[in-house]
């Protein structure tokens, strides 16, 4: 029987513990949705274990074949850059394929919504509410168009009108979205962070949300994220499996 590739989770990392928590706990969903398949997580910076130190681990097991699931949202330079660089330094025995992004999916706006009714909207609130589609921002004009199309995707779902906002990198930021979701006529205006863990632009986000009426918490550990990284892990193994015929 063929080995599963294992999943290596690759995140950012951060100075604030609060992101390593958060990525673990989406790390043991994605654990509990599909038992059997060994996920592991690597950090970029900041956290231990490393990716490097990972892989290396993996090799020195016998491991032969990893998928390394970039922990982002949208494909900006980590994903494009910094995270091939690193797997191109990996033990020559593994196998890896770099699975995509996780955005966009609808899931992911799911998700959103998941957490707006968790901040205390309800469907029914949806025509009269303005939202603020809050990134963390990006200089790759690709990711901020690809943000951009998500918020016009989302308004079409029913609501009020979506706009987005970056907390670096890219204008508007959170606090001038939310000033004109007002200036809009929206009834209400509601934040909804689209980010995966809490850090230093979550924080900034949170502080530009000081004049909406509703704040949700960053997608974290929500089911639809887990969903989505299983569903990138088994797209990125689909190839070799045509090619084995398995």
């Amino acid at each position: 029987m063929r080995t599963k590739p294992v999943l290596l989770v690759i995140a950012h990392g951060s100075r604030d513990p609060r992101h390593a928590a958060t990525v673990h706990a989406l790390v043991r969903r994605v654990r509990s949705l599909r038992p059997g398949l060994r996920v592991e997580t690597g950090f970029l910076d900041f956290n231990v274990p490393s990716v490097r130190g990972v892989l290396e681990s993996l090799a020195a097991e016998g491991v032969r074949d990893v998928v390394a699931l970039p922990l982002l949202l949208t494909r900006a330079f980590h994903a494009k850059a910094d995270i091939p660089a690193v797997l191109r330094e990996a033990p020559a025995r593994l196998r890896i394929r770099q699975a995509a992004v996780l955005g966009p999916s609808p899931l992911l706006l799911t998700a959103l919504e998941r957490r707006l009714y968790e901040a205390g909207l309800t469907p029914a609130d949806k025509s009269s509410t303005g939202v603020v589609l809050a990134s963390a921002g990006s200089s790759d004009p690709e990711a901020i168009a690809v943000i951009a199309e998500i918020a016009r995707e989302w308004r079409r779902t029913g609501w009020c009108a979506v706009r987005p906002a970056f907390a670096s990198a890219a204008l508007p930021r959170t606090e001038d979205a939310v000033r004109e979701l007002r200036d809009l006529g929206c009834a209400r205006v509601a934040v909804a962070p689209y980010v995966l863990a809490p850090g230093f632009l979550p924080d900034r986000i949170a502080r530009g949300a000081g004049e909406a009426d509703v704040l949700a918490e960053v997608l974290g550990p929500a089911p639809e994220v887990a969903r989505v990284l299983l569903q990138r892990y088994d797209a990125a193994r689909a190839p070799a499996l045509a090619a084995v015929g398995a």
